[in-house]
């Protein structure tokens, strides 16, 4: 076929690429493949106990069988579809007692007022914290050195336990005091003797540890940060990079620059690698920004700009993006619990449906909230997204029409992302996975071309 350019021409001008293309792939490498918890528990590094995930479990489930007793309750509370027309009492039990196929075509609604109610009840005796986070700031306060030394040894010993008796969540993590300069001296000693302590007594860190960063407000505190770790690392003999850093927004002035640009970038740069996710401290932000206290908090529009931007400027770096709390606690009378509940759930599905899939909770009664506005939101687009992802790999990435919903292959991983967030956080089983036509290895490979090329073969 007739071409105008030489080879050496062409060879010349894309060879110019090679250089750029390698630089932004170094900065934008993807998402990660790893797990993502749905929520961070926070609570003060003083309480912590190696069984503290099992506690905070037995309190959510006292929650929710004081205030939500039965699914019809649970899904009234939150607000799910339908949840005013569903029965009560005799008439609930009657409607319930019917095949789980049956049910879901003939009442839809009450399928999914009873899936959640009972994968909730299942995930809060299995794995009632996916993340918890021992906290040596807010929630713990300004203390004496020695108080907070004890504190740090005393918390170090308790994780190494649950190390040993299989306690702890599959994430674990500590918030240390800022680098400012008030705090930044208390931040690394609090560190080197929390991780320190660990590693004499259980010989290794808790999986997925992380320490998180608040207060960020220049690039220099992220990398005496990793300098301190990377020093951590050499004197214990662990790998370089083994302690991964979550980064905390608290000020707009941590997130753009004075000439207007985003500073995330060079915030997670500084990193060299260990971001694992940036939290948005809603309230601290939105005080920042000059609402007042009665406006405060993740609903704010100052919040949801931040949120985006911060989602913009970290796309395609691998590192997650982690919502806020709500501070409505739900404590006191049915109807107070239910308030702070519904108030939860709103939220967390407008940020699930923003793709921010992993949010703060403070209390044990928030908990069941969390799963099950997961669970409402994973159910409710399962069917749609496994047609969606069959038609996908039947067509072998070739682009192809569902329901006026046009999707090219780079969606695929998007859906192959969707059906892993809901196995990891139990929305779906892996019996329910078959609807997509992948068994659960293929999901579990987290890679939607190379489904694709291996079923080419």
């Amino acid at each position: 076929m007739r071409t105008t350019l030489t080879a050496e021409a062409v060879t010349e001008v894309l060879a110019g690429l090679t250089a750029g293309n390698r630089a932004f792939l170094r900065r934008c490498p993807g998402d990660r493949v790893a797990r993502q918890p749905v929520h961070a528990v926070y609570g003060g590094a003083h309480l912590f106990r190696a069984d503290t995930a099992r506690r905070l479990g037995a309190i959510a489930l006292r929650a929710l069988d004081q205030h939500a007793p039965d699914c019809a309750a649970l899904a009234r509370a939150l607000g799910l579809p339908g949840a005013d027309a569903l029965p009560e009492g005799k008439a609930l039990v009657a409607a319930l007692d019917r095949p789980p196929d049956a049910l879901r075509a003939e009442a839809p609604a009450l399928w999914l007022a009873s899936a959640v109610h009972e994968r909730v009840l299942a995930k809060l005796a299995r794995e009632p914290v996916e993340d918890y986070h021992l906290d040596f700031e807010d929630g713990f306060g300004h203390r004496p050195n020695a108080e907070e030394d004890a504190i740090a040894a005393s918390a170090g010993r308790e994780a190494a336990r649950g190390i040993r008796e299989h306690s702890l969540p599959p994430f674990l993590g500590i918030r240390i005091k800022s680098m400012s300069e008030d705090t930044k001296a208390r931040a690394a000693r609090t560190l080197d003797i929390f991780v320190s302590t660990v590693l004499d007594h259980a010989g290794a860190l808790p999986s997925g540890f992380v320490v998180t960063l608040p207060k960020v407000a220049i690039a220099d505190h992220v990398t005496a940060l990793v300098e301190l770790l990377r020093l951590l690392e050499a004197a214990h003999r662990l790998p370089e990079g083994a302690i991964g850093v979550e980064l905390m927004i608290e000020s707009p002035q941590s997130l753009l620059t004075g000439d207007g640009r985003s500073s995330l970038p060079g915030l997670v740069a500084a990193a060299e690698g260990r971001c694992r996710g940036v939290h948005l401290g809603v309230y601290d932000y939105t005080a920042a920004a000059g609402v007042t206290a009665q406006y405060q908090g993740a609903e704010h529009p100052a919040s949801e700009l931040a949120r985006h931007l911060i989602q913009i400027a970290l796309a395609g770096t691998g590192a997650a993006v982690v919502d806020g709390p709500t501070t409505l606690i739900p404590v006191g009378a049915t109807a107070e619990v239910h308030r702070a509940w519904r108030q939860s759930y709103r939220a967390i599905q407008r940020a699930l449906v923003g793709g921010f899939y992993q949010g703060w909770d403070l209390h044990p009664a928030q908990i069941p909230v969390r799963y099950a506005a997961c669970y409402a939101f994973f159910l409710g687009g399962a069917a749609a997204a496994a047609e969606r992802l069959g038609n996908f790999i039947a067509k072998a990435g070739q682009a192809t029409m569902v329901d006026n919903v046009f999707d090219d292959a780079a969606t695929g991983q998007g859906l192959l992302n969707f059906f892993l967030r809901a196995l990891n956080c139990g929305a779906i089983t892996p019996a329910e996975l078959q609807t997509t036509g992948l068994t659960l290895d293929e999901i579990q490979g987290r890679s939607f071309l190379h489904i694709v090329e291996a079923r080419r073969r």
